[in-house]
């Protein structure tokens, strides 16, 4: 005897799935399309489906394949938005084995091969249906060498065929694909249409949530109805039948969204105590502190939200109570409170998530939070730096100790402390520095010591631009007046100055004038070797070879003296008392 149950339980997801498009919640701008579309028999060859996860992809893809199928309890129907879910076509495709509607999952099968069975089966007619149907789930799985196989069959395929995609990554779909399919966007689901399914759902299943609980639910579903169903099934299980907001908060392992808000009013207090003390406790009750962090960081941006538009208030997911607390806070606090706190949790959740001890984690996290809670903002600092009262005037050089006091050297010492003469303190020693970076000036007593200390630093772009794009004008030690060539950067002047005066450690004036300055080094570099090679020219053996080889140049000029002093360098050491061997011994 079999140990199987005869009918296994069918979880909520897929016990409650839609059947028809009357069924479908939150996909109105779909479903009208569709209808539509029926009704004028103007059916696309191919759809795309795309959406977060749980909002009815592949759900909407069966509808559309039963409407395409059913023929009524007569045998006589055509293609219909309200398929009657009894004929035979509708019951096989609603139980996943009609022979004609092919289901394929693009995640595990990826390959051209793959795809070439569907090639090759779409010339052949429907066995049992009106049309052959493919429906290919995560299509963006699928290899660009798979996609474009399927590009031909896709843009011409027979009457009979029809292609219906699913996908949550729409961007990750060729746009040759996107461009042969008709394409709907699902969006996700309202909070207050979810709550409403939700209650629907457990009314039908006999189970009672507290409201509090549902919108716990809701929220965590991030508009996923799949998601929803999920966490609902497992809630009634938890309940027992009876579910309250709290169980659901510690089946998700949730921190009460009040004791966070109350976690909140504490750290923007600046009571680390307090604060440390509920965290410890939240803790205690199973909180997880990544979720209690994020707990906080959702609230930040909440609370941020209704500062700027009180209305994002009206959420059905929000009790009462939270919500008149978030609008408290929201009037209270300033925007760049919020905004540093937003900043600061951001990074408390990266620190969190690579601890070792996440707890500890959350700990420094509330800590830092608490002592920049009270922290001035620049423009309070600026305001209270200009209404702050002058300081007291400074005691002149040589007073004698005040009136009715003693002269004694404690009381000398304590008035010679603020004492700031011409020649004290910081003046004194901003002359000192003056005078010593204006001897060490004096090794660049010319501008060609200018240009052999960018050659020591090997600086090569800016001793480039030196000899190109400077006309020197005035040169002193520490200053420097030029006229830029056309070419020049804008920032050559300030660049210089700066390199200069990193180098030295002294300040440079590096100045542009309009006009008066010398040529560039490079522009004496050219005349001195156009000089010598007009020269060079009139020689009449240098005529004789430039006629005999038309289109040569002069590479190189060397004078007698530049080639006599080569030969001194490259000739071989004489060797004394050189060793011969036929010489006698």
């Amino acid at each position: 005897m079999s140990d199987t149950p005869e009918k296994a339980y069918q979880v909520l997801a897929r016990k409650y799935r839609p059947q028809t498009f009357a069924d479908l919640i939150g996909q109105e701008a779909m479903v009208r399309t569709l209808k539509n579309a029926f009704a004028a028999d103007r059916i696309a060859h191919a759809f795309v489906m795309t959406g977060v996860r749980g909002v009815g992809k592949t759900t909407t893809a069966r509808i559309i394949a039963k409407g395409l199928n059913c023929i009524g309890l007569d045998g006589k129907g055509g293609p219909t938005t309200e398929p009657c879910g009894q004929c035979e076509p509708c019951r096989a495709i609603a139980e996943g084995r009609h022979v004609d509607v092919m289901e394929m999952d693009a995640a595990s099968r990826t390959g051209v091969g793959d795809i070439r069975e569907i090639i090759d089966s779409v010339h052949y007619r429907a066995a049992s249906a009106r049309y052959k149907i493919y429906i290919i789930d995560e299509v963006h799985m699928l290899s660009n060498n798979a996609f474009n196989a399927l590009l031909k069959t896709l843009e011409e395929p027979p009457a009979h065929v029809k292609f219906i995609f699913a996908t949550t990554e729409i961007r990750k779909v060729p746009v040759t694909v996107l461009s042969r399919c008709q394409r709907f966007d699902l969006k996700r689901i309202e909070p207050e249409v979810m709550m409403a399914h939700l209650t629907r759902v457990a009314a039908a299943e006999g189970a009672s949530l507290a409201p509090d609980a549902m919108a716990l639910i809701t929220r965590a579903a991030e508009g996923s109805v799949r998601d929803a169903m999920s966490l609902m099934d497992q809630a009634i299980a938890h309940g027992a039948g009876t579910t309250s907001a709290a169980q659901v908060r510690s089946m998700l392992g949730l921190a009460d969204r009040g004791r966070v808000l109350d976690l909140f009013d504490l750290i923007l207090t600046g009571d680390a105590a307090g604060a440390l003390s509920e965290l410890a406790a939240q803790y205690a009750d199973g909180a997880d502190p990544m979720a209690v962090l994020r707990d906080l960081a959702e609230i930040t941006h909440w609370v941020s939200v209704l500062k700027v538009t009180p209305q994002a208030a009206d959420d059905p997911t929000t009790p009462p109570d939270e919500r008149a607390r978030g609008l408290d806070m929201a009037a209270k606090l300033p925007m760049r409170v919020l905004s540093r706190m937003w900043q600061m949790l951001l990074k408390a959740l990266e620190e969190v998530a690579l601890a070792p001890n996440s707890m500890m984690a959350a700990e420094m996290a509330v800590i830092r939070l608490t002592h920049i809670s009270d922290l001035p903002d620049p423009e309070k600092l600026i305001r209270d730096l200009q209404n702050a009262p002058p300081g007291p005037p400074s005691a002149p050089r040589g007073g004698g100790a005040p009136a009715g006091g003693g002269g004694g050297m404690v009381h000398g010492a304590r008035m010679m402390a603020p004492m700031r003469g011409p020649m004290s303190g910081p003046t004194m020693m901003g002359n000192q520095a003056l005078a010593l970076a204006e001897g060490q000036l004096q090794v660049y007593a010319s501008f060609d010591h200018v240009i052999d200390l960018i050659r020591e630093k090997r600086d090569l772009k800016l001793l480039f631009e030196v000899e190109t794009c400077l006309k020197l004008a005035k040169y002193a030690p520490g200053r420097i007046e030029f006229q830029p060539t056309p070419d020049a950067a804008p920032d050559f002047a300030a660049r210089l100055g700066q390199r200069l005066q990193g180098w030295t450690g002294a300040r440079w004036g590096v100045s542009v004038v309009s006009s008066g300055g010398a040529p560039t080094l490079a522009e004496d570099r050219d005349r001195d070797r156009l000089a010598a090679e007009a020269e060079a020219m009139q020689n009449p053996l240098v005529k004789a070879v430039l006629a005999a080889f038309p289109g040569a140049k002069i590479a190189e000029i060397r004078t007698p003296e530049a080639m006599a002093a080569m030969a001194l360098t490259e000739a071989l050491p004489e060797v004394e008392d050189e060793w011969d061997p036929f010489e006698d011994g």
